[in-house]
C-alpha cells in the first residue's frame, strides 16, 4: 500500500518546502477559474430552456436577462476584489460573515458553500459527462460511471499537490480560453460579413404570448448559475504567490473580463442563430456547429476543449473546499482532521470528504445537470448575500479612503444576490426544497462539534493550583490464552511495573482437559504469580474478563491503587498475515476504551519468520 500510494500521490514534501507551491496569476488563473469559466457551457441553456418552455419565440428574452447577468458579474467582480484586499488570509464569504454578522451568519455562509463546493463538482463532472456524450454518442447512458471516474481522476491530482494540479490544469483552461474565443470572433465576423443570415426565432422586442414575470425570473435566476466560482480566488489568497493581495486580485479581474465576454458572445450568437435546445446535443455543441460547421475540425475542437474543461472545472471545488474546511476546523466548527497536511502539503482529508460527498450526489442525482443546478445556485447566492452585506459592514465600521464607494459597489451585489434568492425560493421551491433540510442539519452539526470541543478543553485545561495526586501501588492484570513466549515476556514486564500481578484466564466448556493442563502449566512456570480462571460458558471472552476486571478496579481504587490491563499479543513478520489470527486483542481493547479509571496497555511480541 506505501508503494501505490508513492505511485499515486509521490514523495512526501517537507514543511519548508511549501513556497515552491505558491501560484503565479498564469497557473492560479488555470486552477481556481476553471469553474467560472466553465459555466458559460450551461449557462445560456439554462436560460433558453426556461424560455422555451413558453415558446422558442420567447429566445429573444434571453439578451436583457444576459445583461443583468453582467451587471451582476461586475458588481461581484468590484466586491470580491475589495474582500480580497480587507481579507487577505483567505477565508472568502465564511471569514467576511463571520467577523462583521456574527457567528451564525458566518456559518450560514460556510455552510452553504461546503454544499456548494460539492454540488461544483457534481454539476461539473456531469456537464463534462454530456458533453462528451454529446461528441461521442456511443457512450451515451454511461455519464454517472463517466463522472465518478473524472472525481477519482481529480482527487488523486489535487492529492498531489497544488503546483503539479496548476501544470495539468493549464492545458484544458487554456485551450478552452482559446477556441471559445476562436468561435466567439469568427461567428461575430460571419454574422459582419453576412456569412451567416438572422435566423432568429424572434426580433428582439417582438411580443410573446403568454410571457411572465416568473418565467423571466426563472430564466434570469438559471442563467445567474454562470458566476458559481467567482467567490474561489477570494478564498485561496494565501495561495498565491507575493505580492498575495495584488496577484489575487488582478487573477479575479481577468477571469471576470474573459467570463463576461464569454457569456455575452454565447448568447448572442445563439439568439442569432436561432437555436433551440434538443435532446443528448448541448446548446454549445449547436453554436459550435453553426460556427464551424457541424464536422469540421474546429467544432471538434470545441467539443473537445468543454469536455475537458467541465471535467476539470470541478477542481475549483477541490481547490476552495479543503481551505473552507480548515478555517471550520480552526474555529472548532468541523473535526480537527481538516486541519492535518497530507504528504504533498494539501488538506488531504477535505480533498477526500469532497470527492465521496459529490460521487453521492452525482449518484443519487442521477448526474442530471438540470435537477442539481437550481440546488447549485442557492448555495452560491447565499454566501453572495451575506459576504456582499457584511462587506457594507465593514466599511461603516473602518470608513477608510472611498469607502462610501466600495459600500455602494457591495450594496449592489447584496441587493441583486438577494434578489436571486427571493426568485429562487419562490419559483424554484420544488426543485430546492432539499437545502432547507440539509443547512439546518448541517449547523446543528456545527453547533455540536463546537460544544464538544468547549467541554473537552474546559475538563482538560489545568486548574490553577496543580495537585499532584500520589497513588499508593499498582495492580496489573495480564489477559492469559496460552503458556507461551508472549505470556513469560508479558509477565515479566508486568512486575517490574506493578506491586501487584494477577494473570487472568477466560476456561471454555469445549475442551475442559486442554484447560486444566494450561492452569498446571502456568502454576509450574510461574508459582508466584496469581492465578484466576474465569469460566464462560457462552464461549465469550469478553464480557467475562471485563466483569472480572471491574470487580478488581473497584477493589483497587478503595486502596488507592491504578488498575492496568496488559494484553499480550504476537506481531506476524508480514501485514498480510495478521488476517490468519482472530483479532481477540483488538476486541478487547476496543471493549475496555469505555472503562473509567483502567489502563490498557499492550505488550508486543514480534515473530521473526
Amino acid at each position: 500500500m506505501a508503494h501505490l500510494k508513492r505511485l499515486l500521490v509521490g514523495k512526501p514534501l517537507k514543511s519548508n518546502e511549501e513556497g515552491g507551491q505558491k501560484l503565479g496569476k498564469l497557473k492560479a488563473l488555470a486552477m481556481l477559474s476553471s469553474d467560472a469559466l466553465s459555466s458559460v457551457a450551461y449557462g445560456t441553456e439554462q436560460i433558453v430552456l426556461v424560455l422555451t418552455t413558453l415558446s422558442a419565440a420567447a429566445i429573444w428574452y434571453s439578451l436583457p436577462i444576459a445583461a443583468f447577468v453582467l451587471i451582476l458579474l461586475l458588481a461581484l467582480t468590484m466586491s470580491y476584489r475589495q474582500i480580497i484586499h480587507a481579507y487577505p488570509s483567505g477565508g472568502g464569504a465564511y471569514v467576511v460573515a463571520s467577523e462583521n454578522l456574527g457567528q451564525n451568519a458566518g456559518l450560514a455562509a460556510g455552510g452553504s458553500l461546503l454544499i456548494d463546493y460539492m454540488l461544483t463538482v457534481a454539476v461539473s463532472t456531469s456537464a463534462g459527462a454530456e458533453a462528451i456524450t454529446s461528441a461521442i454518442p456511443a457512450l451515451y447512458g454511461h455519464q454517472v460511471a463517466i463522472s465518478l471516474v473524472i472525481i477519482v481522476i481529480l482527487a488523486l491530482m489535487n492529492l498531489r499537490g497544488m503546483s503539479e494540479s496548476a501544470n495539468f490544469l493549464m492545458i484544458p483552461v487554456y485551450l478552452f480560453v482559446i477556441s471559445i474565443t476562436a468561435m466567439v470572433f469568427w461567428g461575430l465576423y460571419q454574422i459582419a460579413t453576412g456569412a451567416i443570415p438572422f435566423r432568429a426565432t424572434a426580433v428582439v422586442g417582438g411580443v410573446v404570448p403568454g410571457i411572465s414575470a416568473a418565467l423571466i425570473f426563472r430564466a434570469f435566476s438559471s442563467g445567474s448559475s454562470s458566476l458559481t466560482g467567482v467567490e474561489a480566488i477570494s478564498n485561496a489568497v494565501p495561495f498565491f504567490k507575493k505580492p498575495r493581495e495584488h496577484n489575487a486580485a488582478s487573477t479575479l479581474a481577468i477571469m471576470a473580463a474573459i467570463l463576461g465576454f464569454f457569456f455575452a458572445g454565447i448568447t448572442f450568437l445563439n439568439y442569432w442563430y436561432g437555436i433551440v435546445p434538443e435532446a443528448k446535443v448541448t446548446v454549445l455543441s449547436q453554436v459550435a456547429a453553426r460556427t464551424f460547421g457541424n464536422g469540421g475540425i474546429m467544432y471538434y475542437v470545441v467539443q473537445f476543449a468543454t469536455a475537458l474543461i467541465l471535467a476539470v472545472a470541478a477542481n475549483t471545488g477541490f481547490s476552495a473546499f479543503p481551505v473552507l474546511a480548515y478555517n471550520l476546523a480552526k474555529d472548532k466548527y468541523l473535526p480537527h482532521m481538516y486541519m492535518d497536511r497530507g504528504d504533498r502539503l494539501g488538506y488531504s482529508n477535505g480533498i477526500l470528504t469532497l470527492a465521496v460527498g459529490s460521487g453521492l450526489l452525482i449518484t443519487i442525482f442521477q448526474g442530471s445537470t438540470e435537477r442539481l443546478i437550481p440546488l447549485y445556485a442557492v448555495g452560491v447566492f447565499i454566501p453572495f448575500t451575506l459576504s456582499q452585506s457584511g462587506m457594507i459592514r465593514h466599511w461603516w465600521r473602518n470608513r477608510g479612503r472611498g469607502w462610501i464607494g466600495k459600500s455602494f459597489a457591495n450594496f449592489s451585489g447584496a441587493l441583486i444576490s438577494f434578489a436571486i434568492l427571493v426568485i429562487l425560493f419562490v419559483y424554484r421551491l420544488p426543485d430546492i426544497w432539499p437545502f432547507f433540510i440539509i443547512m439546518p442539519l448541517l449547523i446543528v452539526v456545527f453547533y455540536q462539534i463546537h460544544t464538544h470541543y468547549k467541554e473537552v478543553a474546559a475538563q482538560l485545561r489545568l486548574p490553577e493550583e496543580v495537585q499532584k495526586h500520589e497513588y499508593s501501588g499498582s495492580t496489573v492484570i495480564v489477559l492469559v490464552g496460552n503458556v507461551t513466549r508472549v505470556t513469560r515476556g508479558a509477565l515479566n514486564y508486568a512486575q517490574t511495573i506493578g506491586d501487584y500481578v494477577i494473570a487472568m484466564h477466560v476456561s471454555m466448556d469445549e475442551n475442559p482437559n486442554k484447560e486444566h493442563e494450561t492452569q498446571d502449566e502456568f502454576k509450574r512456570d510461574f508459582p508466584d504469580v496469581r492465578f484466576v480462571d474465569v469460566h464462560s460458558s457462552y464461549r465469550s471472552i469478553t464480557g467475562p474478563t471485563i466483569r472480572f476486571v471491574d470487580i478488581i478496579a473497584k477493589n483497587a481504587a478503595k486502596r488507592n491503587f491504578t488498575t492496568t490491563v496488559l494484553i499480550p499479543q504476537f506481531v506476524p513478520k508480514k501485514p498480510w498475515q495478521n488476517i490468519l489470527h482472530n483479532q481477540t486483542n483488538v476486541r478487547l481493547r476496543t471493549a475496555f476504551a469505555s472503562r473509567e479509571n483502567v489502563i490498557i496497555a499492550t505488550y508486543s511480541y514480534h515473530l521473526k519468520r
